[in-house]
């Protein structure tokens, strides 16, 4: 039996690793959540996945699941995440360093055999090239959250190189899929489009975003992990497809058959990058297939929440 722990596995990301994970019953998946912003709903409901709600940044919630499960893998998910959520709280985005702080100290003590971090494009800051790669672009982190991804990605590289703990370092460009939150722009656009409301853009629409529908995302870090790859490495999770948010609007509006209107709003003061485009070739060669087309995933989704609860 193969033992995982994924925090932070209420929501989005993590919760569909989990899913995916689950479908091999040689793995037991332990989740740890705070449900702060992740659901109960989300978790799979298996009996080789456990949830047990704990906060990583309290070092007394996790001491006793890691003594109690002898862990194989941790994937590191949990965090303060969403723009306007982390514009709003930097003071709980920092105190996510703690976390990572726990998780790596805990790893290390109990033999775990390899981390994996879900780090973000937003390390990369305003772009100084386009697209953004791994190991050629600088890292421009300037807000609270980019700059705590960066430290994440420092100290997961400083225990494998003090003390051998193997990692790998996922830099998640935007990931959408049926268990995102209404904080994260394609599933508001979708939700308001469906229901004839308004679309709200922040400033001008001109900003681009490249998006990643989960179920990629999802097969390409469990390949890492099944086949050992990207060993001590970092890798771009996201689509080389760059998108206007106008466009992505206009998309959701013409695919969903929708009377919305879009509404234009002052540009958020900060944290609204201007361009994000990963170079994803290492991905790529990883999963072996073409990524779901941004019109494929936006007609999952609205299927999605078109389907009677």
């Amino acid at each position: 039996m193969t033992h995982i722990l994924i925090t932070g596995g209420a929501g989005n990301v993590g919760s569909a690793l989990a899913s995916k994970l689950a479908e091999d019953n040689s793995n037991y998946i332990v989740i740890i959540d705070n449900l702060s912003t992740g659901s109960l709903h989300k978790i799979p409901q298996k009996e080789n996945v456990k949830f047990i709600k704990a906060n990583c940044n309290v070092y007394n919630d996790i001491v006793p699941i890691f003594g109690r499960y002898d862990f194989n893998y941790v994937f590191h998910y949990a965090a303060v995440v969403g723009v306007k959520r982390t514009l709003a709280n930097p003071i709980s985005v920092l105190e996510d360093i703690e976390g990572i702080k726990n998780i790596l100290s805990l790893s290390k003590n109990s033999g775990v055999e390899r981390v994996f971090f879900s780090s973000s494009s937003e390390v990369y800051g305003e772009p100084f090239e386009i697209p953004q790669n791994e190991k050629t672009t600088p890292l421009n982190s300037r807000l609270p959250y980019a700059i705590v991804k960066n430290v994440g990605e420092a100290f997961f590289k400083s225990y494998q190189q003090e003390y051998g703990l193997n990692y790998t370092i996922f830099r998640f460009f935007n990931t959408y899929g049926p268990n995102q939150s209404e904080d994260f722009v394609i599933t508001r656009f979708v939700k308001a489009a469906l229901k004839n409301e308004p679309i709200y853009i922040y400033g001008d629409g001109m900003q681009t975003r490249s998006f990643c529908y989960v179920d990629d995302n999802i097969t390409t870090c469990v390949k890492i992990l099944n086949e050992g790859l990207c060993m001590n490495d970092v890798i771009n999770i996201g689509s080389h497809k760059e998108q206007t948010i106008l466009s992505l609007a206009e998309e959701i509006i013409k695919h969903t058959q929708s009377l919305s209107k879009i509404v234009f709003l002052p540009a958020l003061p900060e944290g609204d990058m201007a361009r994000r485009c990963p170079d994803n070739s290492k991905m790529l060669s990883i999963l072996n297939k073409d990524l779901i087309t941004l019109e494929e995933g936006i007609a999952k989704l609205t299927a999605f929440y078109k389907k009677p609860n």
